[in-house]
Order: C-alpha cells, then sequence, then structure tokens
C-alpha cells in the first residue's frame, strides 16, 4: 500500500476547524444572540457530515457560547445583565493578580510587543480591529506571569463577554476612555510597577463593567 505520509498532529481536525471558524463569528458578533445553528447548513459550508458539526457545537455549549433549546436546537446564547456582571467581578478578581505576578517577570522583548499593540489601538477606528488588538495587548502583559490556567479563565471569560464590548467600545468616548487607560498601564508595566499596574487593571475591568452594563439597560 502506497500513501503519502501525513504528521496529523500538525493537521487541524474538521471539528476543530468548525468550532474555531464559529466561535470566532460568535466572539466578533457575526453571530448575534439567539442565532440558530443549523447544522446541516454547517456541514454543508464545510463540505463535511453532520458529525464534526455536532462536535463542534458541543464544545462550543462546554464554552458557553452556545445553548441548547426546546424546539429550536443549538442557538447562539445571550447574556444576563446579572451574568454580564458576574464575568467582569470574576475578571477584576484575576486579571490584577494576574498583571502583578506578570510584571517582573516582563522582558524587554514582551514590553515592545505590548506598546507595539497600545500604538496600533491607539490609530485604530474598527471594533473588530480594536477587539482583536486588545485582546493582544492585554494577553501579551499576562503571558509573562506564566499562570496557564488563569490564562485559560480569563481568555474563556473574554469569550462569553467579547461581542458585547466590541458593540460597546464604539459608542462616545469608549476607544479613547480605553486607550488612556491602556496607556497608563503599558507605562506602569514599563517602570516595573507591579501594584500600580494591578491597580489600573482593576479599574479599567470595572469602569467597562460599568459601562457596558449602563449600555445594556
Amino acid at each position: 500500500m502506497q500513501l503519502k505520509s501525513v504528521d496529523v498532529s500538525k493537521t487541524a481536525s474538521a471539528t476543530t476547524i468548525i468550532f474555531e471558524a464559529l466561535k470566532q463569528a460568535i466572539v466578533e458578533g457575526e453571530l448575534e444572540d439567539g442565532t440558530p445553528l443549523r447544522q446541516d447548513e454547517i456541514a454543508k459550508m464545510f463540505n463535511t457530515s453532520r458529525i464534526p458539526v455536532r462536535e463542534a457545537i458541543l464544545k462550543l455549549e462546554e464554552h458557553g457560547l452556545v445553548t441548547s433549546q426546546r424546539y429550536k436546537g443549538a442557538v447562539v446564547s445571550s447574556l444576563s445583565q446579572d451574568e454580564v456582571r458576574e464575568i467582569f467581578d470574576f475578571r477584576a478578581l484575576l486579571e490584577p493578580h494576574v498583571i502583578a505576578q506578570a510584571v517582573p517577570k516582563m522582558d524587554a522583548e514582551t514590553l515592545r510587543t505590548a506598546r507595539g499593540h497600545y500604538e496600533a489601538l491607539a490609530s485604530s477606528n474598527d471594533s473588530s480591529e480594536w477587539g482583536d488588538l486588545n485582546r493582544k495587548f492585554h494577553a501579551t502583559h499576562y503571558s509573562a506571569s506564566g499562570l496557564t490556567y488563569h490564562l485559560a479563565a480569563i481568555d474563556n471569560a473574554l469569550n462569553r463577554i467579547d461581542r458585547y464590548l466590541r458593540a460597546r467600545i464604539m459608542m462616545d468616548d469608549g476607544m479613547i476612555r480605553a486607550n488612556h487607560d491602556h496607556l497608563m498601564i503599558q507605562e506602569a508595566c514599563e517602570a516595573g510597577d507591579a501594584q500600580r499596574a494591578a491597580e489600573l487593571t482593576l479599574t479599567h475591568i470595572q469602569e467597562a463593567r460599568d459601562k457596558l452594563l449602563a449600555y445594556l439597560k
């Protein structure tokens, strides 16, 4: 038997490809709250059977991005104001701790990369681009902590809330205020001031929470 050798460890499965595509569409707000995920339609889009689609949807349910409803099937999850508040309060507990642990471990390359993300943020007026850069900016700082479990929890929380933030940030002075916070956090990190970076991160999250809750009302 003659077969072309393929390193399957480096090849994404159909389930993973579909999961990542759907997750990105949900996080970025392309699939709105309550949108039904029709397995036949998705399978046709990816030229595959319904099995990997079903598996991808189950993974999305595990991440809280999809909910199964009676008579409707799987739909994009929505968040109540209480759920939004809980997610932000969780972030307010976790992220200041993570950045405080990260600051003493940040090297010149980490700070240079984060500064580059900040400068791109400051010049962006596109909500989708801004949302991606915002996550990269914070993730670059946090990654220096080495707290992998914490980082995974933060990433999952942001996946749940990101589409609401992207919608909110485009209103009034949302971007201007957020970028001002980003600059102060960046400067605290560059100065090696872990306590100030943690305090600024906490305030940044709490202000974003309050503005988003007011917007959702």
